[in-house]
């Protein structure tokens, strides 16, 4: 049965790297990293090396890493059922597998579609409202509202996802209760994520550039002196909501302000899981293609896209925003097989970002839409259209 490999963890965070980070060193899946931390797997002989160089230990110290024996996942399982079954005896090992079960489907979103997730996600949603409601001691009520705030997020993020992000109500809804449960445990990161998060429905789901910046200037805010990566994050969409107003100067110093905030990241901050290195290039190249500047958008989303090398709905949007950047340079066969690139994610994903990005440019393709290799993008999109 699978352990938790806490010491594994902490020396990965020592050394300054989030699970992603970590993965993309390796040239792995971020999910591969998850699986070694929860004990379900262990990294393969020709990886090892590399891995023990990365976190600075020796091989030796690497194996006594991967043998730690943390408490079965089974025994935490048994403690939760009987806390649901019994909510008075409901403890903090009992709230920390919920925890971890909230977290392991977090890390599965950015990977699968997110109909697939709603049910389970929903469940642990519900079951955190009715073990807060029952809980004994303040300390357990605490980790529970912490959880409750991890869980709504992530609800939020899927409801939205999973409507093609256009159910904008229910996903502002959650993060609503999201940022609520934040606020009882004064948890300004878990505020400001979810903050952010609605920011994001209102850039790319309600279109609505000024209220989205409103909210990102809100969260940088908010979170400033408590988390450089969320405090980058945030100057990033404002970046992003200054390009949608034509705002060039802002948007530029604004991406060079988040910068600065990402080269001060340390191991110390609350939000360091949710930095990728990829990030800055992501939105710099939306940035661009915001501004009618495709040909700068193109080189910076091109080596994002050699640095994101995995199927993630992530890269669906960068893929589709490169098609539409050679789209508009008129370089018409490189912009078909970087659609061909993003769909392929996206019947992997289906991803609501990613698909809307393809659908937009393949609406920028129909000037050439009786050219073969449109033709053969048309044909792609009518058969992941059927298989919706």
């Amino acid at each position: 049965m699978a352990s938790r490999r806490q010491r594994f963890a902490q020396r990965r965070k020592t050394v300054g790297f989030s699970q992603e980070r970590l993965a993309e060193r390796l040239g792995i899946d971020r999910s591969t990293v998850t699986r070694w931390e929860s004990g379900e797997t262990e990294p393969l002989p020709w990886l090892r090396p590399k891995l023990a160089r990365v976190l600075q230990v020796s091989i030796e110290q690497l194996d006594e890493l991967l043998a730690e024996a943390g408490e079965p996942e089974a025994i935490a399982d048994e403690r939760l059922n009987h806390a649901l079954e019994h909510p008075g005896s409901v403890d903090l090992v009992a709230v920390a597998r919920l925890r971890e079960r909230v977290r392991e489907l977090d890390v599965r979103y950015d990977k699968a579609p997110s109909a697939s997730l709603l049910a389970d996600a929903g469940q642990c949603s519900g079951q955190v409202g009715f073990l807060r409601a029952h809980a004994a001691t303040s300390r357990v009520r605490r980790e529970l509202f912490a959880v409750e705030a991890e869980a709504a997020t992530l609800m939020g993020q899927l409801v939205w996802d999973a409507s093609q992000r256009r159910d904008h109500a229910t996903a502002r809804a959650y993060f609503g209760q999201a940022m609520e449960a934040a606020r009882q445990i004064h948890d300004p990161t878990a505020e400001g994520l979810a903050l952010l998060r609605t920011s994001f429905v209102a850039l790319y789901g309600e279109k609505d550039p000024q209220a989205g910046l409103a909210l990102a200037m809100q969260t940088a805010e908010a979170v400033k002196g408590n988390s450089h990566v969320l405090t980058g994050l945030a100057i990033l969409h404002t970046a992003e909501a200054r390009a949608m107003l034509g705002q060039r100067q802002d948007c530029e110093r604004a991406l060079g302000r988040a910068q600065m905030h990402f080269e001060r990241i340390d191991t110390a901050d609350a939000a360091a899981d949710l930095f990728s290195p990829t990030q800055h290039g992501r939105l710099a190249g939306s940035c661009y293609l915001f501004l009618n500047d495709a040909g700068r958008a193109e080189p910076i989303l091109e080596s994002t896209v050699q640095a994101l090398r995995d199927r993630s709905k992530s890269r669906a949007i960068v893929l589709g925003n490169l098609a539409l950047a050679c789209i508009r340079q008129k370089k018409l066969d490189e912009a078909a097989a970087w659609l061909h690139s993003a769909m392929e994610v996206v019947e992997m994903t289906w991803g609501g970002g990613g698909l809307g990005i393809v659908f937009g440019a393949c609406r920028e393709l129909r000037p050439w839409r009786r050219l073969p290799v449109v033709q053969d993008v048309y044909d792609r999109l009518l058969t992941l259209m059927a298989a919706a």
